[in-house]
């Protein structure tokens, strides 16, 4: 399946999330406005040289294992959520996409069962 990700109406009108997908070889397939307001337009371009070594290794350890990874940040005074995962096209990684929540600084948590 080729997937095209020039445009992603739902997604491109999110104030409060980046997303930002990219192939195998880390070049930056999709942002969303957000994404553009935060990190700069990078599509097109490869996103391992932004990386330190530690974050390059997670970066491979998740498409090699399928893995995801999430954890939370703090810039200044805005904290955010950020969820990184494998996208696939049938049962094959493609690349990865990165969510970036913004959250607030109390967050309920709730159990369900």
């Amino acid at each position: 399946m080729d997937f095209d990700f020039k445009s992603c109406p739902w997604g491109d009108n999110l104030k409060s999330c980046a997303i930002t997908v990219c192939d195998l070889d880390g070049v930056v397939l999709y942002q969303n406005k957000r994404s553009i307001d935060v990190n700069g337009d990078v599509r097109g371009r490869s996103m391992i040289p932004c990386h330190s070594a530690r974050s390059r290794d997670i970066i491979q350890r998740l498409i090699n294992e399928g893995a995801t990874n999430a954890y939370t940040i703090q810039k200044g005074s805005l904290r955010k959520l950020i969820y990184q995962a494998p996208w696939y096209d049938g049962d094959e990684i493609n690349g990865l996409v990165e969510f970036s929540l913004e959250i607030p600084d109390e967050m309920p948590h709730y159990v369900r069962g």
